[in-house]
């Protein structure tokens, strides 16, 4: 059985429980990087073709523009097909209660048909949000487990944690 994690993840300065704190790696990256070396996972990271501003405060504001025009980003880099693979994990930060709309880019374009999909979401509080409702249109066809909700500030201290939930 193969797997793969399609993931988005931002690196530099991010939101830590009320301080912003710059980061080297991105806190969805640590959680993908922990499956690929439990499961043996391959690794697609999505990455937009314009680079999100390295400003916290900015970057959100361009994530909110986005998703309010209901926007598709262009990506570096497209995964043409996951015929592969039997399980797909799917990992992003909460942006504005959902999935930030380069992955929107990315799953639109993907046959999840017959697919097990396990997501995974880092955020500051805010968990899912809607976003399980979107991957259930994102991933039509696939059958979707339940997903790993992960603190961002947390994210070192979970690797126990994502080896139970990929035993699942």
């Amino acid at each position: 059985m193969s797997s793969l994690v399609i993931y988005f993840s931002r690196s530099g300065e991010n939101y830590f429980g009320g301080v912003l704190k710059n980061i080297e790696k991105g806190n969805t990256e640590v959680i993908a990087e922990y499956i690929q070396e439990l499961d043996g996972a391959d690794l697609f990271k999505v990455e937009a073709a314009v680079d999100y501003p390295e400003d916290y405060m900015e970057c959100i504001d361009v994530a909110k523009k986005e998703q309010q025009n209901d926007a598709r980003p262009e990506i570096k880099e497209t995964l043409d097909s996951i015929d592969q693979y039997d399980t797909v994990y799917i990992g992003f930060p909460n942006w504005w209660g959902t999935l930030p709309m380069p992955m929107f880019t990315q799953l639109e374009q993907l046959d999840f048909t017959g697919k097990v999909v396990k997501p995974f979401v880092t955020h500051e509080g805010s968990g899912f949000g809607s976003s399980q409702k979107d991957l259930s249109k994102l991933c039509d066809g696939a059958e979707i487990k339940n997903g790993l909700s992960i603190p961002g500030a947390n994210v070192y201290d979970v690797k126990d944690t994502v080896k139970a939930w990929i035993e699942e």
